[in-house]
């Protein structure tokens, strides 16, 4: 039987129920219903660019941070 994957999510640990160890971090990304256009992801401590998602493994207590692009300013 296949344990769900768990990870340092932003600080806070995060299981995944539905992700098996390792996986890949575009599945991950898909998992927490993300739109990968206005996000950047660090992966125990390093920059992921997006064109590297698919192939970037991610495992059992890896750490993440996730930041959100917010649009706005002064008109």
């Amino acid at each position: 039987m296949s344990e769900a994957l768990i990870v340092q999510l932003n600080g806070q640990q995060r299981a995944f129920a539905d992700l098996v160890s390792p996986t890949t971090l575009d599945r991950l990304i898909e998992a927490l219903a993300l739109k990968a256009d206005r996000i950047a992801v660090e992966h125990n401590g390093d920059i992921a660019p997006r064109t590297t998602w698919a192939s970037v493994a991610v495992a059992q207590n890896d750490r993440l941070e996730i930041v959100h692009f917010v649009g706005g300013g002064a008109s």
